[in-house]
């Protein structure tokens, strides 16, 4: 007899297109097998040979939370090459780790959550680190490379799915999960929008994944935007993941639904596939789901909906066709080329900021390295673990040679005297033996627990002298002279256990506070203080323990003791990427923290050729008038130390540029919340003050100079040309871009916005010719009156140079458009959110699903301008729909006030909306200004005859 094959179902067929094959496969699914993929942690579906998936690895900038990985530059230092061909080899190296540890453990997934597009509009951000830049264009362009790069160059398979971080308009840390951030529609369409719309459109991203924060008064996991914008740029299924915990803060924090099943059923509906709630546990989520099903809040086609998204993902990942994968037997991980691939990133990611000469350091130089991150190769939240490290000093070290090379650090060396008179001790440890945070794997690193292994603090007459760092806002560290950080583990006591201070609550951190003759000692990750009892130095709700500090030594003095003598003193600060800016923390201040600042006075004093390396995750506003050379570069990962050395050998010509501005102080910046970049005057697009240093900004040690700039229109695209040259003596790269700006616009617009850049290296003597294609749609703004994008005809200057200030070339082109016209406010009336100027005034939302108003913001009068408003031959009433209770007053060009509509205390909700009417004569062209009294919502101005 003859055995005949099994009958191979339509999913498995891979001759087949996947749409055919998912409608097989959720044909095939039972209700609650569907319900149960819409977890993060999907199970597995043993009749049918499906695997278990989960959605969400985490990989910013090299494979993390998942143990050792090759670690490169963190995300802003990425967007400081401007090397988008650069950035995509690093995309192609993460995704091809993620095959190889996967194939090792199979908790490593291939759906990738990231790059991180949210746009750096505000410096004291605490996740600066994450993003690229402040400008959408360049940050779509790096965004793109990487997405690229994840996903691999096979037209059928993807190595890894990239999704897009965090939809939308996220840029703060403070209230982050109740806040709401006010985007009106130009600034929308304009600037947050832009970002996300060019990578997804460029044909790599999988997903997007919704913020915590609202937009507009309406939570982003139940925004209209993902139907109405994303979802209409691309064909491609892509799955939208929640945020973690974000689909129960929609009732437990922002109390915007009455119940989980109708908060869930609204994220389902609005368009969120994948649920990322309780960790690994999906039993509330899906129990969620099914009640809402039940209670007829979701119908099976919207989970359909959902599960095909998840499916298509998995599809194209090759998990039903794993013969045809052609990633399937990547081993690529930490190879050489990939080391050499992060310390080509490291070096290119580094801006020279200021140089008078004292760069590249000569030959012989004799170096006195300081500072609190001389020593250091930091990792942050989103680090694989290091395999491979470089620090500063090991880096110069190797570079110049030991012996020409000293260092301090500058850490406060003390000791903490207790009251009875001896003092705070760290015993030996029996093992001796170093444990690395992060080197064991972790689907969730928050879970991670201090270590108990090694013996907890004491007291004895002499102690112990710790290195005391204040990393300012009165936030320090203290670390025992064998490396070890304290920390507190989860049963309470104090021990030097830690390698650097980490974890998603910091238990490495204290403050100092002043009582009676000494100070409080109070641990800052369990708000409580330290006390000595017998059995050891702990953390506890009374009997605080009085501490004395006795200070041995200074930083400035130890600073001062190695640099007089030497040729050149590099001074090393910033910031540790766990301490006053990061992921749940936004930053207070630009300013640099005072301790940094006295070592960085001292050795100044102490010798004039001082030169500063800022190691950071975030822009300082520092004064560099009396350094002789300044340089910037973010947390560069596991190469970052031979990187810099090699800078300042000038073995590499610095070519970095700066992806976001640089402002003089904190005046300079508006309020952390204020996202309307346009009316606050945000980012280099329209800061029309004087930064410390200007977008784009970055030095050589050569020079180039810039000609034979051309242009034209054809086609919808206007051609760029110009030519540059190498004018010096060093092979270097050079950064080229491309400027536009609107000469005279009707309304405001960019100073100048970078439509083009490239990163090309040059011989001495070398001259390169560079083209570009920019589309006519990017000189188009978003006309409120329309509710469209349109392009303003008339004259636009391009500047070409080598940053947003140092323009080299210009021109001027004309351009057709479509002329502006009035508002036909009789046809259409004004959507209260489509003003042109306000002040004092938040959007908020219409409804729960759809739809912007206005609201004074609490305890301000709300002021709107509505310009060019056309009322024809003549109007006789205006109607004004609003909700809550108040006053709206409406005046045309300025003048006295025309109408008014008084709403009365009511026990109406928020939504519940009327239409009041009041006399009014207008006719003609006028600008139609608004105030608004009181916490009433404004949706909509009509006008009649």
């Amino acid at each position: 007899m003859t055995a005949h094959p099994p009958h191979t179902p339509p999913f498995r067929d891979p001759h087949l297109p996947f749409a055919k094959r998912i409608d097989d496969l959720l044909s095939r699914l039972t209700l609650d097998e569907k319900t149960g993929f819409l977890h993060q942690f999907a199970p597995a579906v043993e009749r049918l040979g499906i695997s278990a998936f989960r959605t969400g690895q985490e990989a910013l900038h090299g494979v993390a939370w998942m143990g050792p990985a090759t670690v490169f530059p963190q995300a802003v230092g990425l967007g400081a090459t401007w090397n988008t061909d650069l950035v995509r080899r690093i995309g192609e190296a993460v995704s091809k780790e993620v095959r190889a540890m996967r194939a090792r453990d199979d908790r490593v997934g291939l759906n990738i959550w990231a790059p991180t597009v949210n746009l750096l509009r505000h410096p004291l951000w605490g996740r600066n680190e994450e993003g690229y830049s402040e400008d959408p264009k360049l940050t779509s362009a790096i965004a793109t490379a990487y997405t690229h790069g994840l996903r691999g160059d096979h037209p059928t398979y993807w190595r890894t799915a990239p999704v897009l971080k965090h939809w939308l308009a996220h840029n703060n840390e403070t209230d982050r999960a109740t806040s709401s951030s006010s985007v009106r529609p130009r600034v929308l369409h304009e600037y947050d929008l832009r970002a996300f719309r060019e990578t997804v459109e460029a044909g790599a991203v999988a997903g997007v994944m919704p913020a915590y924060n609202l937009v507009n008064g309406r939570p982003n996991h139940v925004s209209p935007y993902l139907r109405d914008h994303l979802r209409a740029w691309t064909d491609e299924e892509l799955l939208v993941c929640s945020d973690a915990g974000a689909p129960s803060n929609l009732v437990d924090h922002e109390h915007y639904f009455d119940t989980h099943e109708e908060a869930t059923a609204a994220s389902l509906r609005a368009g969120v596939d994948s649920f990322t709630d309780h960790g690994t546990d999906s039993s509330q989520m899906v129990g969620r789901i099914r009640k809402a099903y039940e209670q007829g809040l979701l119908t099976e086609a919207d989970i359909d909906t959902a599960v095909r998204r998840q499916l298509s993902v998995r599809f194209r990942l090759g998990e039903f066709d794993p013969h045809y994968d052609p990633h399937a037997d990547v081993k690529d991980f930490d190879t050489p080329a990939h080391r050499a691939l992060a310390q080509e990133a490291a070096e290119q990611a580094i801006v020279l900021l200021r140089n008078d000469g004292a760069l590249p350091l000569a030959p012989g130089t004799r170096l006195a390295v300081v500072g609190l991150l001389a020593d250091e190769c930091k990792r942050d939240w989103y680090s694989g673990t290091l395999i491979h490290r470089s620090t500063p000093l090991e880096g110069l070290y190797e570079r110049f040679g030991a012996e020409r090379v000293e260092f301090a650090e500058g850490v406060d060396r003390v000791r903490l005297k207790t009251s009875a008179g001896t003092f705070l001790h760290v015993l030996a440890s029996e093992d001796g033996e170093d444990e690395v945070r992060g080197a064991e794997a972790a689907l969730d690193p928050a879970l991670l627990a201090g270590r108990t292994d090694l013996p907890p603090l004491t007291t004895d007459a002499a102690g112990t002298e710790f290195a005391l760092i204040d990393w300012d806002e009165g936030v320090l560290t203290l670390r025992a002279p064998d490396g070890r950080y304290l920390s507190v583990a989860e049963d309470g006591y104090l021990r030097a256990s830690a390698d650097q201070p980490g974890g998603w609550v910091v238990q490495e951190t204290f403050r100092l506070e002043p009582h009676a003759n000494g100070h409080l000692l109070r641990h800052i990750g369990t708000g409580r203080h330290v006390t000595v009892a017998a059995d050891g130095v702990k953390v506890a709700d009374e009997n605080a323990e009085t501490f004395e500090l006795i200070i041995a030594e200074r930083g400035e003095d130890a600073v001062t003791r190695v640099t007089s003598e030497a040729d050149v003193v590099l001074v090393v600060a910033g910031n540790d990427p766990h301490i006053n800016g990061r992921e749940t923390e936004d930053r207070a201040s630009l300013r640099l923290p005072a301790h940094q600042e006295r070592l960085l006075r001292a050795a100044r004093a102490a010798n004039p050729r001082t030169v500063l390396a800022l190691v950071s995750a975030y822009p300082y506003a520092v004064d560099t008038s009396d350094l002789a050379a300044v340089l910037w570069t973010a947390h560069g990962g596991q190469a970052a130390g031979t990187a810099l050395a090699r800078v300042l050998a000038g073995d590499v010509s610095p070519a970095g540029r700066l992806p976001q501005t640089w402002y003089e102080n904190d005046a300079d910046l508006p309020g952390l919340l204020d996202y309307d970049v346009i009316g606050s005057r945000q980012t280099y697009l329209y800061f029309e003050g004087t930064p410390l240093f200007p977008f784009g900004h970055g030095l050589s040690y050569t020079s180039f100079s810039y000609g034979d700039l051309t242009s034209r229109v054809t086609d919808g695209t206007l051609h760029v040309s110009f030519a540059i040259t190498n004018t010096g003596d060093v092979t270097a790269d050079e950064v080229a871009q491309l400027y536009t700006r609107a000469v005279d616009p009707a309304l405001p617009r960019p100073r100048r916005e970078l439509v083009a850049h490239r990163r090309v290296t040059l011989t001495p003597g070398a001259r390169e010719e560079l083209s570009f294609e920019v589309p006519l749609r990017a000189f188009e703004f978003w006309d409120v009156a329309q509710g469209r994008s349109r392009l303003e005809p008339g004259p636009y200057e391009l500047l070409a140079g080598a940053s947003s200030e140092d323009i080299r070339l210009r021109t001027t082109v004309l351009l057709d458009g479509e002329p502006g016209a009035p508002r036909p406010v009789l046809q259409r009336g004004l959507e209260g959110a489509d003003f042109d100027e306000q002040s004092g005034v938040e959007i908020v939302d219409r409804t729960r699903t759809a739809g912007d108003a206005v609201t004074a913001a609490e305890g301000r009068t709300g002021e709107l301008v509505y310009r060019d408003c056309d009322f024809g031959g003549g109007v006789a009433e205006v109607t004004m729909t609003v909700s809550g209770e108040g006053a709206v007053e409406l005046s045309l060009d300025g003048g006295t006030v025309l109408a008014a509509v008084q709403v009365e205390e009511s026990d109406s909700g928020p939504y519940d909306y009327t239409t009041l009417g009041a006399g009014i004569v207008a006719e003609g062209v006028h600008d139609v200004h608004l105030r608004l009294r009181g916490p009433l919502r404004l949706a909509h101005v009509g006008f009649s005859g």
